[in-house]
């Protein structure tokens, strides 16, 4: 704990945020440029900003961007959590593993692998594509994401608490909402704000699985840099960039304050 980073582990750590944010901020600085260009800045302009804002399409592809973002991070968090608990009852080792095993693969599996079955699937179900087909599809690839993080502090939490609270007098009922739950709240804020990231910036399954009428911010991205470099595609990826930095300071400060109220309930 008391072991301090050398000035070569400094310097290696600078080295490394400069070479991921480098591109990132690049891409910011040009989203200002009255140029019109990648390359020669020739003066500050808020131009593309207005003529994103101005854009009704573009406007409602990021509504439904968000709506699928918040709709299958929240049902994704209920029923991963409800999955975490099950395997946590489970009391062969061996069945846990093998469902343990199931959920990680779908996360380590392609994204195009996974984007492949479900156009499949839903071509062999029926199911049109579009709203209904992108969202399945984001609760399907969270569920696994959700579980990975709250199994965890499940598995911290001792049985005693559990066994103490039914001693108690507790039905199953009040034993999740009133032990369980607020024991794991860190993890389940995880889970639902990983889920939500993972649901903005997807690309390669919603590519599979969006139908003509419909699409989300990665696949209008994708298609307006395969028509040529423009400076509406720095604007829009500077506001998805500030809209992920404003997720991870929300989500600091709940964990920050569910950390807080924790050790004061222990207190």
């Amino acid at each position: 704990m008391g072991n301090k980073l050398s000035p070569i582990s400094k310097a290696f750590l600078v080295l490394i945020f400069l070479i991921l944010y480098a591109p990132i901020f690049f891409l910011v600085f040009y989203s200002f440029n009255s140029g019109g260009t990648m390359y020669d800045f020739k003066g500050f302009t808020m131009e593309w900003y207005k003529e994103l804002f101005q854009d009704t399409r573009l406007l409602i592809i990021v509504l439904n961007t968000l709506v699928i973002a918040l709709l299958s991070a929240l049902i994704a968090t209920i029923i991963g959590v409800i999955g975490a608990i099950g395997i946590r009852s489970f009391t062969s080792s061996k069945a846990k593993n093998t469902v343990l095993s199931l959920n990680n693969v779908l996360i380590v599996s392609p994204d195009v692998i996974i984007g492949a079955s479900f156009l499949i699937l839903f071509t062999m179900a029926g199911i049109k594509l579009g709203f209904y087909s992108v969202l399945l599809s984001h609760i399907a690839f969270s569920i696994p994401i959700v579980v990975l993080l709250v199994l965890p502090k499940l598995q911290e939490m001792s049985p005693t608490l559990i066994d103490a609270a039914r001693d108690l007098g507790a039905s199953r009922w009040d034993v999740l909402t009133k032990v369980i739950l607020p024991y794991i709240l860190p993890g389940v804020f995880a889970g639902f704000f990983m889920a939500l990231t993972y649901s903005l910036d997807d690309f390669a399954v919603t590519f599979f699985v969006t139908g003509n009428g419909f699409s989300t911010l990665s696949v209008e991205i994708y298609s307006l840099a395969r028509r040529g470099i423009s400076l509406n595609i720095n604007a829009l990826s500077t506001l998805l960039f500030v809209v992920t930095l404003l997720l991870v300071v929300v989500y600091y400060f709940i964990t920050q304050r569910v950390r807080q109220t924790g050790m004061g309930g222990k207190r």
